[in-house]
């Protein structure tokens, strides 16, 4: 498949994805960064981008004026095209705020189902704000993701440990220098039958427990010196700072916005690494259908990943071409090449 860039409303483009290109689940990956209910305007003056709703001045970028029922009844028709898109192993992330999140999210449970609920992310968008408010200042937002199945695409993402977190999470150190800790070779539950219950160097599991693995893995550990004895004969595992790749990624994610965005509410690029690296393989299809200022078609583009992006605005779409364009491209790193539809002029330019 072809990358492909669409000028339309976004029902008019689901629904030619669906229809013209027959690419019912065949979506690996779904971003979407949609308006947040605000009931103002996004505007652009001079080329630099209003961060707030409700500008005065400028050219209107996107209207955020649907509330309440019309905004769900909004967001509910484009997630019911969306899940048709998506495949069997697909993701879909929702980023959206404190203010409708909620009931954003009992809308994605109806659609998704409670079971593919994977988590509420917090997202740390800005630096602490010390202006007067009846609250507490409000630093973050929400990305909501589901899964359309229990089999998604998972490659699993690892923070770089920290040298306090080396201190921290392996306290000890071996006679070659090397940090370690060490966790229990035993976990909750007892086994009746099989060889996790079975004595080892002449110990049972603690009572309501069994070994993690069977005895013979267990000997060759120990053999291997990977069993550390306390002084009370209680055996552990040792485990290597060096053999870890990294700490496992929390649902609090700090990916603060552009200081000075080319298009309103434009995200952090590191943050959508993070998501199409994780939820999605290399040439799997990316699809963001409020693609606003091409961060998430340019991240797909340089982790080699298909794309597909809409947005109706003007300025979203010139904003998505420049950023596009940024792409220089080298041997590992194609340039992109998309093809253009422009529903909303009824013209059409092949091969951009």
């Amino acid at each position: 498949m072809k990358n492909l860039l669409i000028k339309s409303d976004n029902i008019k483009g689901l629904n030619y994805l669906l229809k013209e290109k027959k690419l019912k689940g065949k979506i690996d990956l779904v971003y979407i960064d949609p308006p947040f209910a605000t009931g103002g305007n996004f505007t652009i003056t001079d080329g630099r981008a209003s961060t707030i709703s409700n500008s005065k001045n400028g050219d209107i970028a996107y209207s955020d004026k649907l509330v309440g029922k019309d905004f769900l009844n909004f967001i509910e028709q484009r997630l019911l095209l969306l899940k048709e898109l998506m495949s069997d192993q697909s993701s879909i992330y929702l980023h959206i705020d404190y203010k409708i999140g909620h009931y954003v999210k009992v809308l994605m449970d109806e659609i998704f189902g409670t079971e593919n609920f994977r988590n509420d992310i917090t997202r740390i968008k800005c630096n602490p704000k010390n202006f007067n408010r009846l609250g507490y200042g409000n630093i973050k937002d929400l990305i909501l993701f589901y899964t359309k199945s229990n089999n998604p695409i998972w490659n699993e993402p690892r923070d770089k440990y920290t040298e306090r977190d080396f201190e921290k999470l392996f306290p000890k150190t071996d006679k070659q220098g090397r940090r370690y800790t060490t966790v229990p070779i035993h976990a909750p539950g007892e086994t009746e039958n099989g060889k996790s219950n079975q004595p080892f160097k002449g110990i049972l599991p603690p009572k309501g427990r069994h070994w993690r693995t069977d005895v013979e893995t267990l000997e060759q550990w120990d053999k291997e010196g990977l069993i550390e004895w306390s002084s009370t004969g209680n055996p552990r595992k040792i485990i290597f700072a060096e053999e870890r790749e990294g700490k496992r990624v929390q649902d609090i994610w700090e990916y603060k916005d552009p200081q000075y965005p080319t298009y309103p509410t434009e995200k952090n690029s590191d943050l959508l690494d993070l998501i199409i690296r994780t939820s999605s393989n290399e040439n799997s299809i990316v699809l963001d259908c409020f693609c606003g200022s091409g961060t998430t078609l340019k991240s797909a583009q340089l982790n080699r990943r298909k794309w597909i992006g809409i947005d109706q605005s003007e300025h979203a779409i010139k904003a998505t071409i420049n950023k596009l364009e940024t792409i220089e491209g080298d041997l590992f790193i194609s340039k992109p090449e998309y093809e253009f539809k422009d529903f909303l002029e009824k013209t059409t330019a092949n091969n951009v």
